[in-house]
């Protein structure tokens, strides 16, 4: 579970409900059911006609990504890097392919795959980094999709607002009844200006650091797939490494490799 989105989005209804309560503003003129689905459907609506049905398919995905998942696992991925470089010129590549089969990752898992079975060093980084390239695409998908919920909601906002107020000048007859109208038309206002940016565009932003922070793991992967497929020593690996980890973990790295566990 990503905290950071979780508090966020805590944050971000809670300081509205408590502005709300402490302009006066009773909690029940804040619930609009007829605003809520026009928001909602008419947001997920516009946004399903400009993308494909393949990415439409995949948007529980996308919201799992923001909430629940994270690509910050490089310092266990440069560990076991350096662990199966040095098995390697312990015991040779071919001594590779029980860690291998152990790999979760399919990005990772297919390039050791690829050493184990000889291809040329070329020829698997190119193939690696063409697949984190057609990856990378299919993820910001994601952020992109959320991003044009972002502008549809506060526009149809205003479309709910302008229903409400044909409602509300229907009612002219009564001015107290159409004064409560008037104040019911702009919640769908509210409700779009509110989901744009408290939920559908911060998810798109974290669906941008997702993707970067995946694309920093997968090249990672590739320097340590490459320095293992050229039997480099396994202290050269460790500093190859060492710029791709958060900076509070890098003395932690090197100190774990730095009582001979290099040599190989």
């Amino acid at each position: 579970m990503d905290l950071a989105s979780i508090v966020g989005l805590a944050l971000g209804i809670a300081a509205l409900v408590l502005t709300a309560v402490l302009e006066g503003t009773h909690f029940s003129a804040l619930v609009n059911i007829p605003a809520f689905v026009l928001i909602i459907f008419g947001s997920f609506g516009a946004m399903a006609m400009s993308f494909t049905w393949g990415d439409v398919a995949r948007l529980a995905f996308f919201v799992k990504e923001a909430f629940f998942t994270s690509h910050g696992e490089s310092f266990e991925r440069a560990k076991k890097l350096v662990e199966m470089a040095q098995a390697a010129r312990r015991d040779g590549v071919l001594a590779l392919e029980g860690h291998a089969e152990q790999i979760e990752d399919a990005f990772f898992r297919s390039g050791m795959q690829h050493v184990i079975d000889g291809s040329e060093p070329q020829m698997v980084r190119d193939i690696l980094e063409n697949e984190l390239a057609l990856e990378e695409e299919r993820q910001k998908a994601g952020d992109k999709m959320f991003e044009a919920l972002g502008g549809y909601a506060p526009t149809l906002g205003v479309m709910g607002a302008v229903l409400g107020l044909m409602h509300a000048l229907g009612q002219s007859d009564d001015p107290q009844k159409m004064a409560a109208a008037i104040a019911v038309a702009f919640v769908a206002t509210l409700y779009g200006v509110g989901f744009a940016n408290l939920l559908f565009l911060p998810i798109a932003s974290k669906l941008k650091v997702r993707v970067a922070e995946r694309r920093q793991l997968c090249e990672l992967t590739i320097e340590g797939i490459a320095s293992i497929q050229c039997g480099e020593n396994p202290r050269f690996l460790v500093s190859r490494l060492v710029p791709y980890l958060p900076e509070s973990e890098r003395a932690k790295f090197v100190a774990l490799f730095d009582s001979g566990g290099g040599r190989g």
